[in-house]
């Protein structure tokens, strides 16, 4: 049997509630003047600590005040345990959203300062946050009281269920982990598949990448359907590449002339428009005898795959330019049409006495 309320006793729990709710909003505005003095630092780490405690430890000071209060009331022992089992719950759950918090930012950031921009791939962050739920779940079962045991055993029995079910899920899934553990596609690589879609790899979850194309469009493709298909990275082993442009110049022309001409437009071009490479060495190779032109294929150098694009128009603009300032000829397409003479002979016709008679056509080929 428990003793009477008494005035006393709520003075002392409103003290203890109070106070309580005085540490929570201190230490609030103690980690937001040290989330401040985060964010000027370069290791994304104490940002990410400092959020998740944000919201931890300002709800511990409220659970402890309260605690503290119940304690001050003659409370029978059933709902002392019952409340102090309540705010224990309360405490495991805003403990385990700041852990999921944490983990999947220490994951975000180490992603990031390994690949640049693998951060983006939200599939690992999502499975940890998803881990550390559950993990955090079950633990507040079993402050409730409640058996965690029989509750597995159904899970892994109901898994082999839920796997044959969720087929193509699981597959995406594996195939997302496996594409980027073997780190042949990161997000921000250029990719072209087999099937004719190209663009920037935007994002990689646990069920699809999705691809940017250069029109601005999303292409949306199951992991699963990536990891078989034949794909060109155009970001890996390097960024750097090269691109191929053909020309052709009339036979009369002096390929020496020629050759110097186009080596100093290349050069031209490498070094004052952006995204070429300074430093790539101008090649031009002659390769055929044409109908009407030499032809010859010159090399240059870009920094990332949708630079080709500017540099293509920026170098043709020139070099045609420097071909008529320097009298080098480009000849026109040419196409000789043959005339075929044929005879067409119209047979006998019975009865008639008629000779065959012989027609000249002209056909073009």
């Amino acid at each position: 049997m428990t003793r009477s309320l008494t005035l006393d006793d709520l003075v002392y729990a409103g003290i203890a509630l109070a106070a309580g709710l005085l540490a929570a909003f201190l230490l609030r505005m103690l980690l937001r003047w040290l989330g401040r003095h985060a964010e000027r630092t370069t290791w994304r780490g104490d940002d990410v600590l400092v959020d998740a405690l944000r919201m931890i430890v300002p709800w511990a000071a409220i659970a402890g005040g309260v605690a503290s209060a119940a304690a001050a009331l003659p409370l029978t022992r059933t709902v002392q345990h019952n409340v102090n089992q309540t705010l224990t719950v309360l405490v495991i759950f805003a403990a385990t959203i700041s852990a999921a918090r944490v983990v999947a930012g220490l994951v975000r950031s180490v992603t990031q300062s390994r690949s640049g921009v693998a951060g983006s791939a939200t599939i690992f962050t999502n499975i940890t946050r998803i881990l550390v739920l559950a993990i955090g779940f079950l633990v507040g079962l079993q402050t409730l009281g409640i058996s965690i045991a029989p509750l597995l055993t159904a899970l892994g029995v109901g898994g082999l269920a839920v796997a044959l079910a969720l087929q193509d899920t699981l597959a995406n899934l594996f195939a997302g982990i496996h594409i980027l553990a073997s780190k042949t596609v990161q997000p921000g690589d250029y990719i072209r598949l087999s099937s004719g879609e190209e663009g920037y790899v935007e994002d990689i979850n646990w069920r699809q990448t999705t691809v940017r194309e250069l029109s601005n469009n999303l292409v949306v493709i199951p992991n699963a359907q990536l990891a078989k298909t034949n794909m060109t990275n155009f970001m890996r082993p390097e960024q750097k590449l090269t691109i191929l442009v053909q020309v052709g110049v009339s036979y009369d022309s002096d390929l020496e002339h020629v050759e110097r001409a186009t080596k100093e437009v290349v050069t031209e071009v490498m070094t004052e428009i952006t995204g070429a490479v300074p430093e790539h060495e101008p090649a031009v190779r002659f390769h055929t005898f044409g109908d009407s032109r030499i032809g010859f294929t010159v090399i240059l150098g870009v920094a990332e795959f949708s630079d080709q694009y500017r540099i293509k128009h920026e170098f043709i603009k020139r070099l045609h330019r420097r071909y008529r300032d320097e009298g080098i000829r480009i000849p026109s397409p040419a196409r000789t049409v043959a005339l075929q003479q044929g005879t067409v002979v119209i047979p006998q016709q019975r009865g008639t006495g008629a000779e065959p008679i012989d027609m000249t056509t002209t056909t073009p080929i």
